[in-house]
């Protein structure tokens, strides 16, 4: 959708969605400056208008948020309070006229995290706050699964508003496990669950009881390391490990990305119809950024723009444009969207403009790449004239609904998470913060006990 931009309607939202994988390091998965990630979309005004403007709303996803074993024990308040910290003082300190901004609600499950903020000003509108989560591992363990926050916001004159949903996901890892991926979707839509929304009051007695999904909404946002990877046919002439660096010289070309994009999983099932339904996506083979000041190239008359191509997977850590020779390079983190006025029978067009959709190089202690996107909403609707909230049109053949028992599974995926969690942390204590070595003291301690009763017993019998 084209736009004017130095033309955009106040009424029109802006929201910021950033997703990362920190690969596990806690406290120390952010620096504590994170003006290369937040401050391309939060300082603005040089594309977006005649006068600076900042988002209305940021949701900030994380994924692999901490150690492992803390995640399962539900031991990560204390990195979750510290990055909430860190973000709200930095979406403001960054912020083109200082704004302010108030969490709308924060939300962990084991490694999935999910914080939500909006500008003061809007604050007061803000109603029907929910979050939500589901596990997608064995037993509905939550090593992977996603995370999400709902809530209303009413018009200027009390109206019934819109709704906005922001998932956060991790989904099943490794190139062959596609099947596993779209299961941990079709899981997430089936099992992250919110409840009804509110109705007009001229139909409060039609008000239903039953759970909705996540596509019963006006706005869906969908993010995270959802580990769709960049599949290519036996026949490529890039395909196989003795071409991955080959094929990562490829991606430098921004025409051969073009043609790449072509085997992205993510892409390939959107189209089919299998995963991600009624959702959009921007050009993200696009991505290109200009590399932070902190680590370009330095000339007699300064600094020189250095531009990166990226995916946003795997990178060797300590390395900002170095991917590892283990895995194929991919885009495995990504932000989709709708909204309730986008039109099913054209899936790739959307009424949200997509303004900035980019990975971020410069993080190198994890082997994923952050990224962002800066999305502006159409026009709002006036519900007056509507019997409810307007939410997403979807195609026809398609109708999720919500799976059975979902509040029992993820009962019984949060006590089978706080008994491996615990077991892993004792182990982790055995092996001085290694797991592994760990399990080798516990296998060492007990081969040892059995040897010792196992004399024990002979001497006594002697």
């Amino acid at each position: 959708m084209a736009i004017n931009p130095r033309i955009i309607p106040k009424d029109r939202l802006l929201v910021q969605t950033a997703s990362y994988n920190t690969n596990l390091q806690g406290d120390s998965g952010v620096p504590q400056d994170l003006v290369d990630w937040l401050s391309p979309t939060l300082q603005v005004s040089n594309f977006l208008a005649k006068e600076p403007r900042a988002p209305d709303i940021v949701a900030v996803g994380f994924q692999e948020l901490l150690p492992l074993h803390l995640g399962f024990a539900g031991l990560s308040k204390s990195v979750i309070e510290n990055r909430n910290s860190l973000l709200l003082s930095q979406i403001e300190s960054h912020a083109p006229n200082k704004e302010k901004y108030s969490l709308v609600a924060k939300v962990v499950h084991v490694g999935v995290a999910l914080l939500v903020y909006i500008l003061d000003e809007h604050f007061a509108r803000v109603a029907d706050v929910q979050t939500s989560y589901t596990g997608c591992g064995p037993l509905y363990l939550g090593n992977k699964g996603a995370v999400g926050v709902r809530f209303r916001l009413t018009e200027f004159d009390g109206g019934l508003g819109e709704t906005l949903t922001f998932v956060c996901a991790h989904l099943a890892a490794h190139e062959r496990k596609l099947a596993q991926r779209i299961a941990d979707h079709n899981h997430i839509v089936g099992s992250l669950v919110f409840p009804p929304l509110p109705t007009h009051p001229s139909t409060a007695g039609e008000s239903s009881t039953a759970p909705t999904t996540i596509y019963d909404t006006s706005h869906l946002f969908f993010f995270g390391d959802l580990n769709f990877r960049l599949d290519l046919p036996e026949t490529h002439p890039l395909h196989g490990p003795n071409n991955l660096h080959d094929l990562a010289s490829a991606l430098d070309s921004e025409d051969k990305r073009g043609e790449l994009k072509e085997y992205d999983q993510l892409r390939v099932e959107r189209k089919k119809g299998t995963a991600f339904v009624g959702l959009r996506e921007g050009e993200f083979w696009k991505f290109k950024v200009c590399l932070p000041r902190s680590i370009r190239a330095t000339t007699s008359g300064g600094f020189t723009d250095v531009f990166v191509p990226q995916c946003t997977y795997k990178y060797e850590i300590g390395e900002v444009d170095k991917y590892s020779s283990l895995r194929v390079p991919s885009w495995t983190d990504r932000v989709l969207y709708a909204t309730y006025s986008d039109d099913p029978d054209t899936p790739e067009k959307s009424n949200i403009t997509n303004l900035l959709y980019t990975s971020v190089p410069g993080y190198t202690t994890s082997d994923h790449k952050p990224v962002i996107a800066l999305l502006l909403l159409p026009h709002p609707s006036i519900s007056v004239a509507l019997k409810g909230i307007p939410v997403l049109k979807l195609p026809a053949d398609f109708k999720p609904v919500p799976m059975r028992y979902t509040s029992l599974k993820c009962v019984i995926g949060s006590i089978l998470d706080r008994i491996l969690g615990y077991g892993l942390s004792l182990l982790t204590l055995l092996g001085a913060g290694s797991t592994m070595v760990g399990v080798g003291n516990f296998v060492l301690g007990v081969s040892v006990l059995t040897f010792w009763r196992r004399g024990a017993g002979t001497a006594f019998d002697v």
